[in-house]
Order: C-alpha cells, then sequence, then structure tokens
C-alpha cells in the first residue's frame, strides 16, 4: 500500500531507535536541523555503517506551480541542471560524480523536485560544490543550444513512456477531466508538447529564479561524516548564495466532481481494454488519507479482496485489478485499475466492479484484515531505511511537506490508529454513490469493447515528421561568472578513497546438498534471503513452453494444507513477502521478513517447497493470467524486440530463442500433470543454493533450516544443454513493423560469452566509455549531443552460458537511421583506442563505486547468489579490482577489436516501417529483412509502405 510520503518510503537506520516489537515497536531520527542566513533548510544525519554519504536537495518545485501554457518546466528544468554550471563543465555532473566512484540522479512529481547523490565520504565536498553551483551559479549557462538539446530528450522521454506504451495517455485522460482548468494538477508531470516545444529561454530563466532560490530548498546529508566539517563545507559553498524570491506556501486545493464523466480512447499499442474508475478524495497527511490508503488495500488486494473474488475468481474478467489512493500536497484520489483479459467488454467489468462494492458493504471488514495491513507495514519501514540514500529522501520530504524531518513518529502512529470504522466511514464518505472520471482504453477497431454511454476523449497523437536538424549557434562569449567568494571554478579534491572492505561471510553445506551463503548485517531487525534452484527455463520443453514459469506461480497457491487464502494470510501476518519467480537458468524463492519470524516464515518455505497443493481451480486462473499477460506484451515495442532479438541471435533450437512465459497456444496446452510432473523430476536440493543476509547469525539460520534438511531429499537432476545459433558471418538489418510508432526500439549485437569465460569481467570493463553508463560514448552522442533518445547504452550479458553484447536504445522514429548508423560507427571506433583520460575514468568509476556495493541487505544478498551460482572466491570483488587497476590501453584495445565486430552483427528495428524501413536498403547491410511480431519474414506485398 503507499505510504503517506510524498516521493518515497523511506525511515531511518544509523540513529534509529525502536521500543520492540509489535504495537510498542517505535521509531525515530536521529537528525540535526538548522537553517543558513539565506533560508536554506540543512538537516544532518550520521551513519557510520559504510564509509559513504548521500546528498539530496529537495526543491518546493513540482509541476503544481506551473501555469496552463507552461507546462513541463518543473521536469524541464530538472534536466538541465544536469547540463552544466558556470563552474562545472557541459556534461561534467555525470562524469564527476562517477569518477568519484558515486551515482546521481533526480525526479520531478506533482509536487516537488530532487536532486541526489551517493558517493563514497571523501568525495563529499566535491558534491556540495557541484549542487551549489547548479543552485546559485547556473543560470549563466542556460544557452538556446543547450535548452534545445534538453526539450529534445524530454520530448523523447515523452514518447518512450507515454506515446509508444499501452495505455500510456491514460493519465492524461483522467487528470484533464478530474481538474478543472488552471488546477496545478490539470496536467501531467512531464507536460503538454507543445508547451515543451514553445517554451523558450526567458521563461526557464524566470522559472529558475522563481523557485531555485535556497530559500525554497532543503539539503539533507545522510551518512559517514564528521557535524563540524560538515557544517563548515554547507556554509561555504551554499552560504554566499542569494536568497531569492520568497514562495508561498500552497494550501489544498480539493475538487468536487458534480457528475461522472465517461471517456474513451483507441489505443494503438493496447491489447486488451483496462477500466480505470477515479473519485476524488483529500489531501496527504490528513487523517482521512490514512484510511483511504486502507481502503485501497482491503478492496483489491489479495484473495479476500472483494475485487478479486468477483472479477477474478467468479467472473473471470481479469487478472490485473487494483485499487489505491493517492493522497498528495494539494488533493487526492482514489483510483481502481482493471485490465481486463482478452476481448472482455468493460461493461461487464464495470457491473463487476459495482457487485464488488456491494460484497464490500455486505461482508464488511475484520479486526484481523487491519492488523495483516499493519504487519507488513512494519517491515516496510524498516526496509525503506536500509539505505543513506532513502534516510535522506524521507528527512528531505516530511520537512518541505510537514516542517518536521521527525514526521516518522506522527506518521507511524497515524497508521497504527486506523480503525475498521475508519475505514467504512471514507468509503461512505468518497466512494458510495459519489460522481467519478471513467476511462475505457480499447484496443484499435474494438470500440464494441467500451462501457456504454462514454465520450471520445480528446487525446492528441502527435505526427512525426521527416527529421531536420536545427542548428543554432552558440554565442562566442564566455559565460557570465557571478561572483563568490572564492574560486568556484577548481574543483575541489576529493583525497583518499575508502579502502575496499569486503564484509565477512559464511558458507555451509546441508546432507541433502544444498549449499547456504551467509553475511550478518545488524543495521535492521530484519532478514532477506533466497533459495535459487538451476534449471528454470532450460528445463521446459520446446512443445510445452512455460511450465517452468506456472510453477512459480502455482507453488505460491496454498500448500497440502492451507488454501490459497489461507497461505497468503500467514504470510501476510507475519510481516513478510514470500515471492517466486522463474528465470532463464533458475527458479527462486526470495524472502523478507522480521528477524522475530525467520523461524516461521523458513516453516512456511518448508511447506510450500515439500507440500505443493497444485490447486486445479487456481491452475485455471493462471492460465488464463498468463495467456493475457502474454498478449498484453505483444503490443509492447520493447517486449518484441527483446522476443525477436533472442531468436535471431540463439537460434529456433535453443531454449532461449523462446519467450519464458510461454505463447498463448503453448501455455493452452499445458496441463496440471505436466507441472507435477516438472516438479517431481526438477525439484532437489542438490542443485540448490540459500542465501541469507541480515541481522542474524549462522547458528540460527542452521537451526531454521534443520527441517528442510532432514524432510526435503535429493535427486539427481541433468540440466540440458542446447545448440546456439552458428556464429554469424554478416551484418543484417531486421526490422519489424509497429504501424505508426513514435519511437523506434534498436538492438544491436551478437552471441557474446559466458559470465564464467575469463574475459568476461576485462570486456565488461572494456565496455564501460562505449556504452556502460551515463557518460558513455553513444548516449553522450544520441541523448545529449543529438536529443534522438532518452537513453543509450551496450553491455555484456552472460552466464554458464554465452549472452550477449548488446547495443540498445529508443529514438525519435524519424532519426531511426541516423541512429543505428552512429551506433555501428562508434562501435568501429571504439576498436581504435580510448585516451588515457577516458581510461582513468573507467578506472575511478568501477573501483570507487565498490564503496557503495554493500551497503544494504538486497546489495548483500545480491552478491552472494553471484558468488553461488559462478562458484566465486570470497574475495571475488578483490579480484575484480584487480582487472580493473592492471587493464592498459593496449589490453583494452585488444579486448575491443577480439569482442566487437559490426560487421557481424544482427541489427534489429521495432518501429514504424511506412517511413522507416525503406531506407536500409541502402546502408550498406549484407542483407535486409522485415519481420513479423514472432520473428518470421514477412513478404512486402504485405505491408502498407
Amino acid at each position: 500500500m503507499a505510504i503517506a510520503i510524498s516521493f518515497t518510503s523511506c525511515k531511518d537506520t544509523g540513529g534509529v531507535s525502536s521500543g520492540g516489537g509489535g504495537e510498542s515497536a517505535k521509531l525515530s531520527v536521529d537528525f540535526e536541523k538548522y537553517t543558513l542566513d539565506n533560508g536554506l533548510e540543512v538537516i544532518l544525519h550520521q551513519d557510520k555503517s559504510d564509509p559513504i554519504v548521500s546528498v539530496a536537495i529537495q526543491y518546493g518545485v513540482g509541476s503544481n506551480r506551473e501555469k496552463t501554457g507552461r507546462t513541463g518546466f518543473a521536469h524541464l528544468f530538472e534536466h538541465m541542471l544536469f547540463q552544466e554550471s558556470e563552474n562545472v563543465p557541459q556534461d561534467q555532473f555525470f562524469k564527476n560524480i562517477q569518477d568519484a566512484g558515486g551515482t546521481l540522479n533526480g525526479g520531478t512529481w506533482k509536487d516537488g523536485t530532487i536532486y541526489y547523490e551517493i558517493v563514497p565520504n571523501n568525495a563529499l565536498e566535491k558534491v556540495l560544490w557541484m549542487e551549489s553551483d547548479r543552485m546559485g551559479f547556473l543560470i549563466n549557462t542556460v544557452t538556446e543550444a543547450a535548452f534545445y538539446n534538453q526539450q529534445e530528450v524530454v520530448q523523447n522521454e515523452k514518447r518512450q513512456r507515454v506515446d509508444n506504451n499501452p495505455y500510456g495517455h491514460t493519465g492524461w485522460v483522467l487528470d484533464k477531466n478530474l481538474y478543472p482548468e488552471g488546477h496545478p494538477y490539470n496536467w501531467q508531470v512531464i507536460g503538454e508538447l507543445v508547451d515543451l516545444q514553445n517554451a523558450t529561454v526567458e521563461d526557464v530563466k524566470e522559472f529558475y529564479d522563481m523557485y531555485y532560490g535556497p530559500n525554497n530548498a532543503t539539503l539533507v546529508l545522510a551518512g559517514d561524516f564528521e557535524t563540524g566539517n560538515a557544517k563548515e563545507l554547507v556554509e561555504k559553498y551554499f552560504g554566499e548564495i542569494k536568497r531569492r524570491q520568497d514562495v508561498p506556501r500552497l494550501t489544498p486545493m480539493p475538487v468536487k466532481l458534480e457528475e461522472t464523466k465517461r471517456l474513451y480512447h483507441e489505443d494503438n499499442f493496447a491489447k486488451a481494454p483496462q477500466l480505470n474508475m477515479v473519485w476524488h478524495t483529500v489531501e496527504q497527511y490528513t487523517d482521512d488519507a490514512y484510511a483511504l490508503d486502507f481502503l485501497g488495500e482491503l478492496f483489491s488486494s489479495g484473495k479476500n479482496a472483494p475485487l478479486y473474488k468477483v472479477l477474478t475468481k467468479e467472473k473471470e474478467l481479469t487478472s490485473r485489478a487494483y485499487s489505491y489512493n493517492s493522497s498528495n500536497e494539494l488533493a487526492g484520489t482514489f483510483r481502481i485499475n482493471i485490465t481486463a483479459n482478452d476481448g472482455v467488454d468493460l461493461d461487464d467489468v464495470e457491473a463487476g466492479v459495482n457487485e464488488a462494492f456491494t460484497r464490500f458493504e455486505t461482508e464488511g471488514i475484520t479486526d484481523r484484515d487491519v492488523e495483516r495491513i499493519k504487519a507488513g507495514l512494519e517491515t516496510g519501514f524498516y526496509n525503506g531505511i536500509s539505505s543513506v540514500l532513502g534516510k535522506s529522501f524521507q528527512l528531505a520530504s516530511y520537512n518541505e511537506f510537514t516542517g518536521d524531518p521527525s514526521f516518522i513518529e506522527q506518521d507511524i502512529e497515524n497508521i497504527k490508529k486506523v480503525t475498521k470504522e475508519d475505514i467504512t466511514r471514507v468509503y461512505n464518505k468518497y466512494i458510495k454513490g459519489q460522481p467519478y472520471v471513467m476511462t475505457s482504453f480499447v484496443p484499435k477497431g474494438q470500440l464494441e469493447l467500451i462501457t456504454e454511454n462514454s465520450t471520445k476523449a480528446p487525446v492528441v497523437e502527435e505526427k512525426i515528421t521527416e527529421n531536420v536538424a536545427v542548428d543554432i549557434a552558440e554565442a562566442d562569449s564566455e559565460v557570465l561568472k557571478t561572483p563568490s567568494n572564492f574560486d568556484r571554478s577548481v574543483a575541489p579534491e576529493t583525497g583518499e578513497s575508502p579502502a575496499l572492505k569486503i564484509p565477512s561471510s559464511w558458507t555451509a553445506e546441508l546432507s541433502n546438498g544444498m549449499e547456504v551463503y551467509g553475511i550478518e548485517q545488524n543495521e535492521i531487525p530484519t532478514v532477506n534471503f533466497s533459495l535459487v534452484m538451476e534449471g528454470g527455463h532450460l528445463l521446459d520443453d520446446k512443445n510445452k513452453n512455460g511450465v517452468a514459469n506456472l510453477m512459480t506461480d502455482i507453488m505460491m497457491e496454498g500448500t497440502a494444507n492451507k488454501t490459497p487464502l489461507e497461505l497468503e494470510e500467514e504470510i501476510e501476518m507475519l510481516g513478510a513477502s514470500i515471492n517466486m519467480y522463474t528465470t532463464r537458468e533458475s527458479i527462486v524463492i526470495q524472502g523478507n521478513t522480521l528477524t522475530r519470524n525467520f523461524g516461521k516464515t523458513m516453516d512456511l518455505i518448508e511447506e510450500i517447497l515439500l507440500e505443493p497443493r497444485f490447486d486445479v481451480e487456481e491452475f485455471g486462473r493462471i492460465k488464463i493470467k498468463t495467456i493475457n499477460d502474454i498478449k498484453r506484451s505483444s503490443a509492447n515495442p520493447d517486449r518484441v524486440a527483446s522476443n525477436v532479438y533472442n531468436k535471431l541471435l540463439y537460434g529456433e533450437d535453443h531454449i532461449f530463442s523462446y519467450p519464458t512465459s510461454g505463447t498463448p497456444e503453448s501455455v493452452e496446452a499445458i496441463s496440471i500433470e505436466d507441472l507435477k510432473a516438472f516438479y517431481t523430476n526438477n525439484f532437489s536440493p542438490s542443485i540448490s543454493k540459500f542465501h541469507v543476509v541480515g541481522k542474524i547469525d549462522k547458528s540460527a539460520v542452521m537451526k531454521e533450516l534443520k527441517d528442510l534438511e532432514s524432510n526435503w531429499k535429493a535427486k539427481e537432476v541433468t540440466i540440458p544443454e542446447f545448440p546456439i545459433a552458428s556464429a554469424r558471418d554478416k551484418a543484417s538489418l531486421y526490422f519489424v513493423d509497429v504501424p505508426d510508432a513514435k519511437q523506434s526500439v534498436i538492438n544491436i549485437g551478437y552471441i557474446g560469452m559466458p559470465r564464467t569465460d575469463k574475459d568476461f569481467y576485462p570486456a565488461e570493463v572494456m565496455n564501460y566509455k562505449l556504452g556502460g553508463s551515463f557518460s558513455g560514448n553513444v548516449n553522450l552522442i544520441l541523448r545529449e549531443e543529438k536529443g534522438f533518445t532518452y537513453g543509450a547504452r551496450t553491455n555484456f550479458s552472460g552466464s554458464k552460458i554465452p549472452g550477449t553484447f548488446t547495443a540498445s536504445s529508443s529514438v525519435r522514429t524519424n532519426t531511426t537511421g541516423e541512429s543505428v548508423k552512429i551506433f555501428k560507427e562508434q562501435i568501429e571506433a571504439y576498436k581504435n583506442g580510448i585516451s588515457q583520460e577516458d581510461l582513468d575514468f573507467t578506472k575511478n568509476a568501477l573501483i570507487k563505486s565498490n564503496a557503495r556495493r554493500f551497503e544494504t541487505q538486497g546489495s548483500l544478498l545480491g552478491m552472494l547468489q553471484e558468488r553461488s551460482s559462478y562458484d566465486l572466491p570470497a574475495n571475488y570483488i578483490e579480484d575484480e579490482e584487480g582487472v580493473v587497476k592492471a587493464m592498459t590501453l593496449e589490453e583494452h584495445k585488444k579486448l575491443a577489436n577480439k569482442y566487437l565486430d559490426e560487421s557481424k552483427m544482427a541489427y534489429l528495428v521495432v518501429g514504424d516501417a511506412a517511413t522507416q524501413y525503406a531506407q536500409f536498403k541502402d546502408m550498406g547491410f549484407d542483407e535486409v529483412k522485415l519481420l513479423d511480431t514472432d520473428g518470421e519474414e514477412v513478404k512486402l506485398k504485405n505491408v502498407k509502405m
């Protein structure tokens, strides 16, 4: 469920105090808050558990500060602040932080904007220098050329996330009809396309001057630093920045609908109809907002929820039904979102929702319902405080919206005091009988599926024409520098980096053959664990593909002694989470629980593993859900690209050329007996590894594994091997047609090597400057220079089975050909070698970032899983550091020439064939083929060009 924090749910670790378990538990945050003379509010929180520090600045400006006709500015400005400032040159924000071993990003939402960095503790001063420079020393660098580039990047982000996605326009339709013209929530955070295109540099400067002053921001430092030194640095870098315009605090702006609105849209990418119903509620941190959060959870989550019982179990209309409350700074909404099964009439879904409401009113709420939600929240609060970044977000958010960084205590108390009577009250007040906005999004040509009396929503579909390069001349004069008390043009020295300190770990092997790997980490009272069985999709029969995937779904649907509902509630009452899923090469059971409940959680794991229910009724629903999920994904260009790419590279004889989920036809053919046979033949401790991280020692873990050790008997399981397609010997261009696509998805590459190859990690190091980071060459050209994309990457993948080298991006449709050409040229040029500066950058980024590698239980669990999968030594990260340190320019060039050959790669494009396909005939490829979404060749006469 959504916790009442606007940006993220995050709580404290270092300095956290807890009064014990259960209802008596009390979390409080150890911090110091003070205010500079210019109005900047500063919060310091020490946590010396890892040699890292997080810096976060939250500004009191989101899309709610914009005006009609000038939307998208807050998000656009977030991008502008990563460009350059007066003393930090172009594209150096990312490079400087990565060079120090850190990471950074930003985020904009309706009510705020935040920028953040996590770096080794020796780089704190450099971060403060950079953040202060863009707060007080930026605006003179905002040129026409820089602004135009980021306009293009943001427009590409919108195309990727909205225009090229199923149901992408839903938010726009809902908000336009929920909020009147002029209300700050009437538009999307990303803004209107026409506003983005019409914005000027002067508009941006005015927006900056109004909202990006120190008196409209909260600065949070969390992590390993000395308070006295931190205060001196904050004063040095931020103290001289002048206060700007006063920003009045916004007050709630509630809205009430006079009547229900019903709208529809024919979606170019949707493969199944989707219904949304949205009611107005209240703003955040109000008593009713907490109760509405509970209502959303109770109404749709779990097998006892009315939406599940009526729409999924009884009527089989959907397998994806959600309800949730979203309370923001100015107003709130309660939303029901239902993606129906293929071909389902949304009138039937609407009727089902109304029946679920009646069921809710009739059956009521039990105290146990309320308590199981609260039980999960304690674990959730602790999980949120496992990183210094999470603590930074928490402190900044509470400070900005409540004026009190310690509001966590009140937040938890407000949650704990919610009663079943409160939930019933808010249902009757905000939902029952109240008007709402309804949307029916249906696949093109299926208008018969919309709800009755719906009117067409005026969605604006962008028309992308031929790409026209815009030549904007840069001013010749140097950037005017804002006066400062010291020379800001010189970046602070970072000093010596923290030494690599790999956490101590332990291993054991059970008598049944299962290996155990553990790390004790005592920062928060939780345990994260995983049981990984080899096989997964590799054990699928190509003729009945998808059995392994169905297995992990059916295994969580009850046990021999517990119904699906009983198992679900047992897990929830422990405040635990248990997930089971299938990968290409494994079946994974992953869990998270409070330390005090680890034993009971492991009892449930044992029962799930050894006493499967194979519930026939649930099996039927799982098949329906899986088939509908597969059909829906077939409209997603990214998923289409992934499936076709694997088929092209691995060949039809390899199981990796088949999607893990199967096809509608293969899943339909699978019986419950197929699953039972898979379980009998392939579930064994002899191919299993157990990993555990948290506030628990080896002896306690081994004690809780004793029953599983004695009761789970080993058997021999053979993992099959499949032939990989012959090595490529030519450059082939494959095009998959998605009519009217606003972007083209590009995947370029071929089969590389397994993770176990001695060259695998050296090749990853070699790839870093090509496309392994934001500062990679392909991203700097395609995004930062050209503005063609929201991001471009290259990477090596691999396991025990050879993986791929892949270059990928989603680019604006009318730049498809040029983008493919740029990828090809950059891969070829990279083999000529890189500069010493680029090699030094690579080494710094990869070595220094190890300081951040051991912070959370999740990251430690991942480290154990990688170690066990490939039989790596406990100090394998130290060995990797050695590889990076020893890398020379000659070795780098040798690796590039050995593993990068653009003349033998597959070039896959998924986009609009009518406008983009023909150009590739004249681009020098050895062959050019048009494919369908299944990867089969299509004859041109069947395609509209």
